[in-house]
């Protein structure tokens, strides 16, 4: 039996998804399509991105999954969990069993719009 619940929930509302032109050497494709993608989370500030593949939407899944690695996310993620949990200064480290990468569940939309879950390293 599991003692997991969801503390909170981030949609694509929390989030600016830019496109670009990937720019640089790869022939006609890459230079003519807006493939690479930058995410942001407003509330932390943290920002991804990835360019690497012709494919908008694996791009996209690829920035989220390095988005959730960064500093940013990370310190803003042990706040918010904190905060929720009521927890103090004290007891961080309650904060940082809850948000362990085994918890952490990141869900991105395919091509064919469906919820997939992504890859997080660590977890």
């Amino acid at each position: 039996m599991s003692d997991r619940r969801l503390l909170f929930s981030v949609t694509a509302k929390d989030f600016d998804v830019d496109t670009f032109c990937t720019g640089g050497n790869g022939g006609q494709h890459r230079n003519a399509k807006r493939n690479g993608v930058r995410v942001t989370h407003r509330a932390s500030g943290a920002v991804a991105e990835h360019r690497d593949g012709r494919d908008q939407g694996k791009n996209r899944a690829t920035a989220f999954a390095k988005l959730v690695e960064t500093k940013e996310w990370r310190a803003w993620h042990r706040a918010e969990v904190a905060r929720v949990l009521g927890i103090t200064a004290e007891a961080e480290r309650a904060a940082e069993l809850a948000m362990a990468a085994a918890n952490l569940r990141v869900e991105v939309k395919d091509e064919d719009g469906r919820w997939v879950e992504a890859e997080v390293a660590g977890a």
